[in-house]
């Protein structure tokens, strides 16, 4: 076995044991109110951090104004409560009409 399968398989063994600590210590371990905000605030922070990475950069630069602006439409139809086949849509759209008007 290489390294990097080595690697693998330690990954993998990690994150299913991170996936198992959950149900296992459920109702045993009682988290304070303030650390249960902070762990919720904490996820919010990781998504928007990854949204913003994934939507504003390819490549180590800047993508481009058409993505940010599918992406700013997917997240005002996902806030509306649109259906998801409209919020891709919509996005998909968005994204296509602006690159074929000329906005990169």
């Amino acid at each position: 076995m290489n390294g990097t399968a080595a690697l693998i398989v330690v990954l993998a063994v990690g994150t299913y044991a991170f996936r198992l600590v959950g149900p296992l210590l459920h109702g045993r371990v009682r988290l304070p109110p303030r650390v249960q905000e902070l762990s919720s605030a904490g996820a919010v922070v990781l998504l928007v951090a990854l949204l913003a990475t994934g939507a504003l950069t390819e490549g180590g630069g800047f993508a481009g104004w058409a993505r940010p602006g599918g992406v700013l439409v997917a997240g005002v139809l996902a806030w509306r409560r649109a259906p998801f086949v409209v919020v891709v849509l919509g996005a998909a759209v968005t994204a296509a009409g602006l690159r074929a008007a000329g906005v990169a």
